[in-house]
């Protein structure tokens, strides 16, 4: 039991974590203003693996944290082709819409807003993005995850012809 939960503690020590953006809410009752915070965390091993967390609590550091542990959960496989990916593919989440292309080697990533961190923490290193649509920042990040799950390799896909 003991060597799963070390085990556990170095894979959590190696992902890197991204927090897209915090926001502040306020809610107005009897006594004043109360103020509420909610948090969009990535993370990812950068070898394929990434996931999206959003948290909410009384507390910046708190929203952050619940965040954090929501993305670790949500961990998902991403199918990648060297530093890019394997082809175009449009993602969509309410009113964000998201385009990505692969890129040659040493294009870098030349994404904008919230597909970034996402991207990073994937470990893509050469793409090509545009949002469409929606600038809302956590609709833009679970759009970028719905593109990266509809990736297929070459291998996927001839298999599903055959």
């Amino acid at each position: 039991m003991a060597m799963n939960r070390d085990r556990r503690n170095e894979q959590e020590d190696t992902l890197d974590e991204h927090n897209v953006f915090v926001n502040r809410c306020a809610k107005t009752v009897k006594g004043g203003r109360r103020m509420s915070f909610s948090a969009v965390i990535v993370v990812g091993d950068k070898e394929g693996k990434v996931g999206v967390g959003f948290g909410k609590a009384n507390e910046v550091s708190d929203a952050i944290r619940k965040g954090g542990e929501a993305a670790r959960k949500n961990m998902r496989k991403i199918t990648l082709r060297g530093k890019t990916i394997p082809h175009d593919v449009e993602g969509v989440c309410d009113g964000g819409r998201v385009i990505l292309k692969p890129a040659p080697d040493g294009t870098g990533l030349i994404v904008g807003g919230g597909m970034r961190p996402v991207l990073e923490a994937a470990g893509i290193r050469d793409a090509v993005g545009k949002s469409l649509g929606s600038k809302n920042r956590l609709n833009v990040v679970k759009a970028t995850m719905n593109a990266l799950l509809k990736l297929r390799s070459a291998e996927e896909i001839a298999a599903v012809r055959a």
